[in-house]
């Protein structure tokens, strides 16, 4: 079967993107991948010393002011970020607001940093699944009360988002606040698969005895306060 969206999703290799030269290895990533929500490339430089990411710090005319994250993905960056020096091995992320000098050069090479970039502020609001990523750790570790405070961050954009509150009810009724769990629920279960979910969900043990609970579970959509 052919896939009608295929010519909506691209692939591409680091060895496929053009190399141009212009003092390192330009790779036009965004470009290749016709990308526009941000900005994304790669640079190359294979001898050590040699220059990688040029002096700069988004502020000329001819940046886009942008907040960068530089990802090393092959070799080792030498940065000066400000006034600092950053030995930055595979796998190091760094990232510089604008206004801020940075520059780079290899320290292994060759060296490969891919460089994504947009203004600050414009690529917000993030998806809702990382507020309750990011609450993660906290429920693991027991502390539900700090749960609660990462995941409702989300709520200043996502405030009737069925998985987030789904998630926010089931902090809640760990930290024992049955009427805010009960509150979240209400609004996750607008979903209708949330029903199903909240029934074998060890996570409110606290509220099977309380019939606001079960008339939930029965309607999907009925109010707990009612």
């Amino acid at each position: 079967m052919v896939d009608s969206r295929q010519d909506t999703w691209k692939v591409t290799h680091l060895d496929e993107l053009p190399r141009v030269v212009n003092g390192s290895l330009w790779r036009p990533v965004r470009r290749q991948l016709g990308v526009t929500g941000f900005g994304i490339n790669a640079y190359t430089a294979e001898e050590i010393g040699a220059e990688l990411i040029e002096p700069h710090d988004e502020m000329s005319p001819g940046s886009g002011r942008h907040e960068e994250v530089y990802l090393v993905v092959e070799g080792t960056a030498r940065f000066r970020v400000a006034d600092s020096d950053l030995e930055a091995p595979s796998g190091t992320f760094v990232f510089v607001p604008p206004g801020v000098h940075r520059e780079a050069t290899v320290g292994a090479a060759p060296t490969t940093v891919v460089v994504v970039g947009g203004r600050p502020g414009s690529a917000l609001p993030v998806s809702p699944f990382e507020y309750w990523y990011a609450a993660e750790p906290a429920y693991q570790a027991g502390d539900f009360e700090e749960a609660v405070a990462i995941a409702r961050e989300g709520l200043a954009e996502y405030p009737n988002h069925p998985h987030l509150n789904y998630q926010l009810a089931c902090y809640e009724a760990r930290a024992g606040n049955t009427d805010a769990a009960l509150a979240h629920l209400e609004i996750a279960s607008r979903d209708e698969r949330v029903a199903g979910w909240a029934a074998g969900d060890d996570d409110f043990t606290s509220l099977r005895d309380d019939e606001r609970f079960t008339r939930l579970l029965q309607s999907g959509t009925s109010s707990p306060a009612a």
